[in-house]
């Protein structure tokens, strides 16, 4: 009984956990194609919500390929959902991807 209790729980957080990167994701919904500035200012209106609060894991420093990113932000995965063309537009997610594969660990700076 104890171990349904526990799954339950993980899957309540699990779910709980993708309705709140949803959230986080709405203020892309705002932004209009063309509308971004750099992949910085991506990563601070869309990304940061998540990913520099302690909602989603840690992205910048971790070195993974620009490719890596651009995949997950249109696809999704676990809890992060996919991000249409309209809320990011592809030059902006191929510089914000860009910008995260060169970026150092949160702490360091350039």
């Amino acid at each position: 009984m104890e171990r349904h209790v526990v799954h339950g729980r993980r899957r309540m957080l699990a779910v709980g956990s993708a309705m709140l990167a949803f959230a986080c994701a709405t203020p892309a919904a705002a932004q209009s194609a063309g509308q971004w500035k750099n992949g910085q200012h991506v990563y601070a209106k869309v990304c940061a919500n998540c990913h520099d609060s302690g909602v989603g894991p840690v992205i910048k420093g971790r070195g993974l390929d620009p490719g890596h990113f651009q995949h997950v932000v249109r696809h999704g995965q676990k809890a992060m959902p996919a991000f249409r063309h309209t809320e990011i537009d592809d030059g902006a997610l191929r510089q914000v991807a860009e910008m995260l594969s060169k970026s150092l660990p949160p702490g360091l700076h350039e």
